[in-house]
């Protein structure tokens, strides 16, 4: 029962949809449920799928080379995401597709750092050790000394990569 003005607006509004609107509404559902069931299965491990979906995953699985079973199956996976939140899936699915954006977003972060490290020396390897414990100071400290004097002499070589990489895989 509508407690309100605005909530029979809304009622009506959902009841006033057209047949067309609906349609479209399914057809983009059952698109998502096809790219759903064309990922793969370690993808779909990452996305936090409700039970019924999962157990349609496994029949979808076992199905994918029958067409006209796959068609009907991937209607049936679309009413079960009707009566989902789809927000939590679209979101593990971007940061799925974005993985490449991040990892370059992190290298250009390490080498603002290396080049921080080389510039400021002591005091910004103490910043550092703060911000990741797991970085052995005197290890550190050494690859610094070197890289900061091929930077002097102007040839980049072995050891600023070398602080690259330690950067890469401590911090």
């Amino acid at each position: 029962m509508p407690q309100s003005a605005n909530d029979i607006d809304e009622s009506l509004e959902e009841e006033l949809k057209s047949k067309t609107e609906i349609k479209r509404e399914m057809h983009q559902l059952q698109d998502f449920a096809q790219s759903i069931i064309e990922m793969s299965k370690h993808q779909r491990s990452r996305l936090p799928l409700t039970d019924d979906l999962k157990d349609a995953m496994v029949v979808a699985d076992k199905i994918k080379n029958k067409h006209e079973a796959l068609r009907r199956h991937i209607r049936h996976t679309a009413k079960i995401l009707l009566e989902t939140d789809l927000e939590p899936i679209h979101h593990a699915i971007e940061v799925m597709a974005n993985k490449h954006q991040q990892e370059t977003a992190k290298f250009v972060r390490l080498e603002a750092i290396r080049d921080e490290l080389i510039e400021q020396g002591n005091d910004a390897v103490e910043a550092l050790i703060v911000e990741f414990p797991n970085i052995e100071r005197q290890k550190i400290k050494q690859l610094i000394r070197h890289a900061a004097k091929e930077v002097k002499a102007e040839k980049l070589g072995k050891h600023y990569k070398n602080l690259f990489t330690y950067l890469k895989e401590n911090a």
